[in-house]
């Protein structure tokens, strides 16, 4: 039987009291300071307003006033051919980013700093042309861009479309940003595990390490975190392009309010992947407050995805993120309920997790103790509510505000011009690379692929430009913000120890 926190040492309910402010998201505080600006605000107005009404009209000049131009509302549908004629790509599209005056970048979100720490093996260096070549064998496609055109070379077939959906998102992005991004040669492999050891290019032989791009990294390896396949729809599984997503992911947050949710932990998903297995043993019939379901993917498509819909699953308080056999592209999806996530320690990061805090975004589940952590962590947020709601709400405004289209476009624009930089060579396409477009991508495919592929088309360009990518970490501070979340994670390994509440 848990223990409440008064069975535990005053120092330890100290600790958790002065952890869990340090890491609080500050929503009340930051209100009052708004309700005490409003006041202001609203006696000044009033005085204000009072004078006026009482002023005799100006008949003076007018006021100037500010005129934002409207944006411009030209777009540019793909320009596909009759069927019985050769498919080609449109000239009509702007050369081009042409950015209004009145509209200013934005500063990028802080993960972006990530981009120089992935860059850095290669920063003193360059890269070859024979670095590059030397991924061949571990690439499932070579990607070039020259002169704003994109030339794709294929060495191996992708799982589903996970290859043409990362293709199809690079195309988009100089449709949003024509003209800026630099000329660039790039292997990408579109598997779950990385591949460039640290290990086999220690020392000297790290600036000669072979650049490759996935859509993961880990701390034992020099692959480059790209943003996976699923921004612009994974057709295979039913789940729409990124933007229209997160409508539905946000309607079904509505539907369900955090208070009124199962108290329980939920996760649903392919129990056959590495140790997911180990989760059955959690479920809630063996009092573990969890409740963990079988997706059989077959079966559900043959079903046409009746109930595997994401945004019909943000119905429990507490939702478990798990690795398979590798990374899953199934975080952001779970994060963006609302609910507090249970991050079961991960070896793969995406481009944005390394930013995400545990106790401000996640809870840390052991997976060394993998039912008694989740156990541990449901009975602390039913003893904690509202912390707990707070927790959860602050994670998915991560990936609401932070994982916007424009931010993913926005991040992988400044990943491949920062890339771009470190070529030490002129790109050109190889004997073996095609050139590919929108058209010649979408006009001709079928079903779910033509229609997430259109509905996630970047119809006009940005009016404007990207946000201003961040600078590196100094050492110090990045090597202080890591250190802080692994004191936290181990403070709450303490408070489970001590059955903590």
């Amino acid at each position: 039987m848990a223990r409440s926190a008064q069975t535990g040492s005053p120092d330890d309910s100290k600790t958790q009291n002065q952890l869990l402010q340090k890491m609080a998201w500050l929503p009340t505080k930051i209100a009052s300071t708004w309700t005490i600006y409003f006041f202001i605000f609203l006696s000044v107005g009033c005085f204000f307003g009072f004078r006026w009404i009482n002023s005799p009209i100006d008949t003076g000049p007018p006021i100037p006033r500010i005129y934002v131009k409207p944006l411009n509302k030209t777009e540019f549908p793909l320009a596909c051919a009759p069927s019985n004629t050769t498919q080609t790509c449109s000239t009509d599209y702007p050369a081009a980013l042409v950015a209004e005056d009145s509209l200013t970048a934005e500063a990028c979100p802080d993960y972006f700093r990530w981009i120089h720490e992935d860059l850095r093996p290669w920063k003193t260096n360059g890269i070859s042309r024979e670095m590059v070549e030397a991924a061949k064998s571990l690439a499932s496609f070579r990607l070039i861009v020259v002169d704003g055109r994109i030339y794709v070379e294929e060495y191996r077939k992708a799982f589903q479309t996970r290859d043409v959906f990362t293709v199809w998102g690079i195309l988009q992005l100089l449709r949003l940003y024509p003209g800026k991004l630099p000329d660039l040669d790039l292997m990408f492999q579109c598997d779950d595990k990385t591949v460039i050891g640290k290990r086999a290019y220690r020392g000297r032989k790290r600036s000669a390490a072979p650049p490759l791009f996935r859509y993961c990294g880990d701390d034992s390896s020099l692959d480059i975190a790209f943003p996976d396949w699923s921004f612009w729809g994974w057709p295979e599984t039913n789940i729409k392009p990124w933007v229209q997503l997160m409508r539905d992911l946000e309607e079904g947050n509505r539907r369900t309010k955090w208070m009124d949710r199962a108290p329980y932990a939920y996760w649903k998903g392919n129990l056959h992947m590495g140790r997911r297995a180990l989760l059955l043993k959690c479920n809630s019939t063996k009092d573990w407050n969890a409740l963990i379901y079988w997706q059989r993917w077959g079966l559900e498509s043959r079903r046409g995805f009746k109930t595997s819909s994401l945004a019909n699953q943000c119905t429990h308080r507490y939702k478990i993120y798990m690795e398979g056999k590798g990374w899953s592209v199934s975080e952001k999806y779970i994060q963006a309920c609302d609910s507090m996530l249970l991050l079961v320690k991960a070896r793969y990061y995406e481009f944005f997790t390394r930013s995400l805090v545990p106790m401000k975004h996640y809870w840390p589940i052991n997976p060394n103790s993998l039912c008694r952590s989740i156990k541990f962590a449901v009975n602390w947020g039913n003893s904690n509510p509202l912390k707990a709601e707070e927790i959860g709400k602050a994670g998915s405004e991560f990936i609401k505000e932070e994982l916007k289209m424009k931010v993913v476009y926005d991040y992988m624009f400044h990943l491949l011009s920062e890339y771009a930089r470190l070529l030490r060579y002129k790109p050109i396409p190889p004997p073996g690379a095609a050139q590919v477009c929108s058209e010649s991508m979408a006009c001709a495919a079928q079903g779910l692929e033509k229609q997430w592929k259109l509905e996630s088309l970047v119809m006009a360009p940005s009016r404007v430009g990207p946000c201003s990518l961040p600078p590196p970490y100094e050492s110090h501070d990045l090597k202080e913000f890591i250190d802080m979340k692994e004191n936290v994670t181990r403070q709450v390994e303490q408070w489970e120890a001590k059955e903590i509440y």
